[in-house]
């Protein structure tokens, strides 16, 4: 997740249930005043976001930023507009050719504040099919289950000393 001594905003938990998570990069975040105000309050929505690389920038899609409560219609923002995420060319060349070759999709971890910039994290992930799904949900359901069985049995071992 995010580095220690940082605030975090917004997580998205379904990222990791949907996506086998690979190699996890920090970005900045170009927004307005308002925006920043809003993640302030944390009115943001992460589970829908995307990112994407276009004409060798990289933007994040689908991040919903709600309206400032406290700020005029003039000076607001559009809530889902295209947002730009700031890497060095060499980060974006780095992670468009691994994109391409293995067909992964970028998937937005957490957004959070880092000495007050806001940052966001961003996994390169594969989408994991519904049998795959299932199949994990029924390892760590048995992984449990065993954890369970060999604290009762040290539990009885214990009291019978």
């Amino acid at each position: 997740m995010a580095p220690p001594g940082t605030k975090i905003v917004a997580t998205n938990r379904r990222a990791r249930r949907d996506y086998e998570l690979g190699a996890v990069i920090e970005c900045g975040l170009v927004l307005k005043g308002s925006e920043v105000k809003s993640l302030r309050e944390s009115k943001v929505q992460l589970a829908d976001a995307y990112a994407r690389i276009e004409n060798g920038e990289m933007w994040l899609l689908g991040l919903h930023i709600a309206p400032y409560s406290h700020g005029q219609g003039v000076m607001g923002h559009e809530p889902d507009r295209r947002r730009k995420l700031l890497l060095h060319r060499s980060e974006i060349q780095r992670i468009r050719s691994k994109v391409d070759q293995d067909r992964l999709t970028l998937v937005p971890l957490s957004l959070y504040f880092k000495n007050g910039r806001a940052k966001v994290e961003i996994a390169l992930g594969k989408g994991r099919r519904t049998v795959d799904r299932r199949e994990e949900i029924a390892r760590r359901d048995a992984d449990r289950e065993a954890a369970r069985a060999m604290a009762r049995s040290r539990r009885r071992a214990h009291d019978g000393d």
